[in-house]
């Protein structure tokens, strides 16, 4: 028997724990239920807290040169309050139909066909995440030559572009080692491989997945901190699809590390959108200090610093009632509530989702933290 509590597909940190079960009792108290000892549980989260923050830390960094940069391939992708308003009801009708495929159809053929999907998906996230590392890697008499893959639809003057992508030989050097990688985890679906490409996955994210203005994200987060709760406390649905759901979507760590090696296989787990999707707001700040073209990165610190806060208390709360918790219950209110506490440049809409943010925080659980939060509402008017 595999039990297991959920793993958010989406956005929920989950500790996870797998016991064997025989019908023969002395296997029975051979394979008993595994306890993780304090240094491995410890090491397992202080291990997801740091995978975390190297995402949204460099990814926003690479946002910066990222928005400046007139290359096709390193465009970003600039989300508008209109699509940060849809984002959390077309994530719903995802979410569900992937439920219902899964009710439908055989699990199997569903992971396979999502193995096949992710390793491609992987592999050039990868390869895009490790490029700039290999710039600086090779010498500056390595052969690199250039390369463009142009793909067009008519002729003449009609003719219109539908792929056109530079690279170079560094960049094949990095597609073959994401190759490898990408091998390794559609073979062995080992752990390493899976933070590997969920890392990736995440970097590429932040950097690439621009917000608008502080309004866009702060309807993204608000939209999504209703969903996350909803789909977890409200429905098992997604706890459904994460546990049928094999994909590197989430980031992993062994809390028994310490007793079998790489070969442990008792996880703690954090959904990417855990990262993702605070890390494109804490992004939008960096480039924001950027603009103000001042030494100082306040806006950027406090919210990187409010994000580590917002983790660590996710974590407190699920190691403490030993429930799975959805982290952006206490990721939202702990990322817009810091910079909104900054009187300049904030409208009104950030008040409007730090307010939902407490009307829906959980009372039972933190009281002391609502009331710090209550006497001490953010300031929004200029001064």
């Amino acid at each position: 028997m595999n039990d297991r509590l959920p793993a958010s597909a989406s956005t929920s940190i989950r500790l996870s724990v797998n016991a064997t079960a025989s019908s023969d009792p002395e296997a029975l108290n051979a394979t008993a239920k595994f306890v993780a000892t304090p240094e491995g549980t410890a090491l397992a989260y202080g291990s997801l807290v740091f995978m975390a923050l190297l995402p949204i830390f460099f990814g926003a960094l690479r946002s910066v040169t990222c928005s400046k940069s007139k290359n096709a391939a390193d465009m970003p992708e600039t989300i508008t309050s209109r699509d940060a308003a849809r984002f959390p009801i077309i994530a719903s009708c995802t979410l569900f139909g992937l439920y219902l495929f899964f009710k439908v159809f055989s699990q199997e053929y569903i992971n396979l066909l999502l193995s096949v999907y992710f390793f491609v998906l992987g592999v050039l996230a990868l390869s895009h995440t490790m490029s700039p590392l290999m710039s600086r890697v090779f010498p500056a008499s390595f052969p690199n030559k250039q390369y463009q893959l142009l793909f067009t639809q008519g002729s003449g003057e009609s003719k219109e572009e539908i792929v056109n992508y530079e690279f170079d030989t560094k960049n094949l050097v990095c597609l073959l080692i994401s190759s490898v990688v990408g091998v390794w985890y559609l073979l062995k679906k080992h752990w390493i491989a899976n933070n590997l490409f969920g890392l990736a996955f995440a970097l590429n994210g932040v950097e690439l997945l621009h917000l608008n203005n502080v309004s866009t994200g702060c309807i993204l987060l608000g939209g999504l901190f209703i969903y996350d709760v909803f789909w977890v406390f409200g429905t098992n649905v997604m706890v459904t699809v994460a546990k049928s759901f094999e994909a590197p979507i989430k980031l992993v760590f062994p809390q028994d590390l310490l007793e079998k090696g790489l070969e442990a296989s008792n996880f703690a787990m954090l959904g990417l959108g855990d990262i993702v999707i605070p890390g494109i707001f804490i992004a939008l700040l960096l480039r924001f200090d950027v603009s103000l073209n001042k030494n100082s990165r306040t806006y950027f610190y406090s919210s990187f610093l409010a994000y580590i806060f917002g983790l660590g208390l996710t974590i407190f709360v699920m190691h403490t009632f030993k429930h799975a918790q959805p982290a952006l219950l206490y990721l939202v209110p702990a990322c817009v509530g810091s910079p909104a506490h900054r009187p300049h440049h904030f409208t009104p809409c950030s008040h409007v989702c730090f307010v939902l943010s407490l009307t829906f925080f959980p009372t039972s659980l933190l009281p002391p933290f609502r009331s710090v939060f209550i006497l001490r509402p953010p300031r929004l008017s200029r001064q």
